[in-house]
């Protein structure tokens, strides 16, 4: 085994402690996990390419409109706006993720290690785009307030907030208990549920000998709760969408909850 082997082997025993001991964090020891890029190596960059062209002619983005990619991951979403002549910067709180997407920066796009509950760039934005279910990973309703009122500080005056999260009601009435999924050679074992209004979703698995286990919450946050945060933060709700095709957001039945705000 290389020592570069011997390293991530390592980091990411600590990183397993480390998610079984400090749950409430678990978004910043998974994230900076190399198998947590190996369980979502394949999420559709179709549809994500879809959703950002929909985007793209909805909110009529305009290549002197400064962009912020919020949670932005590895960057896929940052590095196909700026591939449409876009200017981006994304920021996440994974080092490693950021590490990875600087590979891609140019003078129209930037990355940034940064936590979303901290103001990024005072009344600087046009559009911050927060995508893929990238929120509800704090354990107190505060630190949800908190960072969707720093999105709001960020944001020029008649900017735009798009945020989109899976359909709580949905995602509850269709839970789906236990699934497996080799990748890789390796054997994911994950277990959901619903734990004090958060999704729970434990991941199990073996690797070089040696077992992890990772943890990932999202509270369960009803639209109704969304609306209190941005009315909180001073922004108005435009629009809700369902889906990433745009429809009309419907509660039973709809996707997703894909809020855009303004301010």
């Amino acid at each position: 085994m290389s020592n570069s082997n011997s390293d991530d082997k390592n980091k990411d025993q600590k990183l397993s402690s480390d998610a079984s001991n400090q749950s409430h964090e678990w978004f910043a020891t998974w994230f900076d996990s190399h198998y947590y890029h190996i369980l979502y190596k394949d999420r559709d960059d179709t549809e994500a390419r879809l959703f950002i062209d929909n985007l793209s002619l909805y909110l009529n983005f305009l290549p002197h409109d400064k962009i912020l990619d919020l949670a932005c991951g590895k960057g896929r979403h940052s590095i196909y706006l700026n591939q449409k002549g876009l200017f981006v910067e994304g920021i996440d709180l994974s080092e490693e993720s950021i590490q990875y997407a600087k590979q891609f920066e140019n003078e129209r796009l930037q990355f940034t290690q940064h936590d979303m509950r901290n103001v990024y760039k005072t009344d600087y934005f046009d559009f911050i785009l927060n995508l893929f279910t990238s929120f509800g990973y704090f354990s107190t309703d505060e630190e949800n307030q908190q960072a969707i009122t720093a999105m709001a500080k960020a944001l020029q005056f008649e900017g735009r907030i798009v945020l989109d999260f899976f359909n709580t009601t949905k995602i509850i009435e269709s839970l789906v208990k236990y699934d497996e999924k080799i990748i890789e050679g390796i054997k994911f074992k994950i277990s959901k549920s619903i734990e004090n209004n958060f999704i729970i979703k434990d991941i199990y698995f073996e690797d070089k000998g040696q077992k992890f286990h990772f943890q990932e919450r999202v509270k369960a946050i009803p639209t109704t709760d969304f609306l209190r945060y941005f009315r909180n933060a001073g922004l108005t709700v435009a629009r809700i969408f369902g889906d990433y095709d745009l429809s009309e957001f419907e509660e039973e039945i709809s996707d997703r909850m894909i809020f855009v705000v303004e301010k």
